[in-house]
């Protein structure tokens, strides 16, 4: 029985994940968490990396109005040929400029070196933490409000002008827009060559392009009238990219650029993609829009196969939307009504929620455990996978969606090839035994997941939940119900695996912060007991040898919050 239903879920092995954001603007902390969140075997950051070029808003504003000053300096004088600090420069070497403007253009020469700099110190720390996804290819697109990468930390990682092969796709790339984004020195931009020449045919990048056949183009900049906003101009996209497009088969076409042009376009045989800003964006009328958004592209080969629009906010991911080509036609299913309808009304949708729990068990949990993710290792990427294919073959051949809260060593990142896999299971069933041992669905569900995984990984399934039941106790704000105590306490310190179907609940919960709070201040006394078991306290000890065999020193700080966690701290 067991060798019919392995051949039965055979898991993919040409599969290739793709994910893509772009327009991250600083919002390093957010990209972080993607990072920590998600598997992925290419990441694709479109441009626009960081915001400002200094670590304050004042420095920034203050380099902003000089930069102001001497550009229309430069206008006047019929010099905008001529790159600014080269203007200010020839200014300067002027005998008789006035001692006020040169004191001013060497403050602004002083400020510009100092925003390389800065930025360069900004691209090294985005590449210090990329660096944790180990069997993961990093690559990066300047944008608007980027300087030329090759002078970067991120040079190895530069898709401007660049072609690569990374799982038999062809990747290309062309950063930069046609736009000098004011407050970025314009001397350290990447040179954006001008759609020129019978619809940019002969440009740079048509070039470019041609010569090295893309599968997926990269380009932050959108095609002309494709996801490229409409606003009282017109569009503004390349005519260079669409003249390509057209006359050429591609595959993707990944943008950004256009923040409020979001969405996924069937045209051309070519799938245009932008998902938004990624990072918080301050608007003209001063409100910030929380952004957060990115595609997951799955490929089978060269196919893809799906599509799907997530979110990110804080450390949870949502499905938002997912996307097929169906006989050349593109389908869209809508998964996140919320989301989407926010998302589509430029409305923020996450910001309402309190991010940190006010428990202080499940807070020194989960900051400890963001530590030990920063240098995740490959096992765990690889069972997290697994994992997803288990939710997947439920999904597509069993006509049951399932989900799960995963523990230990692969929630905190720290997997080895022999470890196993703990977690809790999640399902919807109209009646279920309440005895988890004696449930029926639980046995078949465990005999199905060993048949997926196979015989080599070894896995445990901690705890069985009806997510039925679950909601029925949420809408009856039922403070007692003691599967819903459990799963807010999973909830609150799980990894989850196929989170869409746990979302709606999480939804639901923080339709009530002050319930959900009331509900995790009655498993708090579980916690407690929980964190000062032994094996619980092993398990720590587990972890941080883990992290020794890889010359990695737990900092003081770190396991101080340790200690706090396990009750281990001397009181005075």
């Amino acid at each position: 029985m067991e060798t019919n239903l392995a051949a039965f879920f055979p898991r993919a092995k040409s599969r290739t994940r793709i994910i893509y954001a772009t327009d991250i603007h600083g919002d390093f902390e957010k990209l972080k968490n993607l990072l920590y969140e998600t598997v992925a075997d290419i990441y694709i950051i479109g441009g626009d990396l960081i915001d400002i070029p200094f670590y304050n808003m004042e420095t920034s504003m203050r380099y902003h109005e000089l930069q102001t000053r001497f550009h229309d300096l430069r206008h006047r004088m019929g010099r905008d040929d001529v790159l600014l600090e080269d203007f200010v420069e020839e200014l300067l070497s002027d005998p008789g400029i006035e001692d006020d403007l040169g004191d001013l253009g060497a403050k602004y020469l002083q400020l510009t070196i100092r925003a390389r700099r800065v930025m360069q110190q900004k691209y090294k720390l985005l590449k210090n933490f990329c660096m944790m996804k180990k069997k993961a290819r990093l690559l990066c697109l300047p944008g608007n409000y980027d300087m030329d990468l090759r002078y970067t930390a991120l040079h190895a990682d530069d898709l401007h002008l660049k072609r690569h092969r990374i799982h038999g796709l062809r990747i290309s790339g062309y950063g930069g827009s046609d736009v000098w984004t004011m407050g970025i020195p314009q001397r350290y931009i990447v040179k954006y060559k001008q759609d020129v020449g019978n619809k940019g045919w002969h440009a740079e990048m048509y070039r470019f392009l041609k010569a090295s056949r893309p599968d997926i183009i990269v380009a932050h900049k959108p095609a002309y009238g494709i996801q490229d906003g409409s606003g009282y101009a017109g569009p503004f996209g390349s005519y260079t990219m669409r003249a390509y497009c057209e006359k050429y088969p591609v595959k993707m076409c990944l943008t950004g650029h256009a923040h409020d042009a979001w969405g996924v376009t069937w045209k051309h045989r070519t799938l245009f993609m932008n998902p938004g800003n990624f990072g918080e964006v301050t608007l003209t009328n001063g409100t910030v829009n929380e952004g957060g958004f990115f595609y997951q592209i799955e490929l089978g080969g060269k196919k893809i196969e799906r599509i799907i629009y997530r979110k990110i906010h804080d450390n949870k991911v949502y499905d938002v939307a997912d996307y097929y080509l169906k006989a050349s036609e593109l389908e869209q299913v809508i998964i996140d009504e919320g989301r989407y309808a926010a998302q589509t009304a430029g409305r923020n949708y996450d910001t309402r929620e309190v991010k940190y729990s006010h428990v202080p068990e499940i807070r020194l949990f989960n900051e400890i455990r963001n530590f030990y993710r920063m240098f995740q290792t490959p096992d765990s990427e690889d069972r997290l996978d697994m994992l997803e294919d288990v939710t997947q073959c439920f999904k597509d051949r069993l006509d049951g969606n399932i989900a799960m809260d995963v523990l230990g060593s692969v929630n905190m990142g720290t997997s080895l090839p022999d470890s196993d896999i703990d977690f809790v299971l999640y399902f919807r069933h109209p009646e279920c035994e309440e005895n988890a041992k004696c449930c029926r669905y639980l046995k078949g569900a465990e005999d199905l997941i060993k048949a997926i995984l196979g015989p080599q990984v070894r896995f445990q399934i901690l705890d069985c939940l009806n997510l039925c039941q679950i909601e029925q106790a949420i809408l009856a704000r039922d403070y007692e119900d003691e599967l819903l105590q459990r799963f807010v306490a999973y909830r609150s310190i799980g990894r989850p695996v196929n989170y869409r179907v746990l979302a709606p609940m999480e939804d639901l919960l923080n339709a009530d912060l002050l319930f959900r709070r009331e509900i995790e201040g009655s498993v708090q006394a579980y916690f407690k007991i929980f964190a000062t078991t032994t094996a619980h306290q092993m398990s720590f000890k587990k972890y941080e040898s883990r992290l020794n065999a890889i010359g990695i020193k737990l900092p003081e700080s770190i396991r101080d919050k340790v200690r706090d966690y396990l009750s281990e701290h001397k009181k005075d």
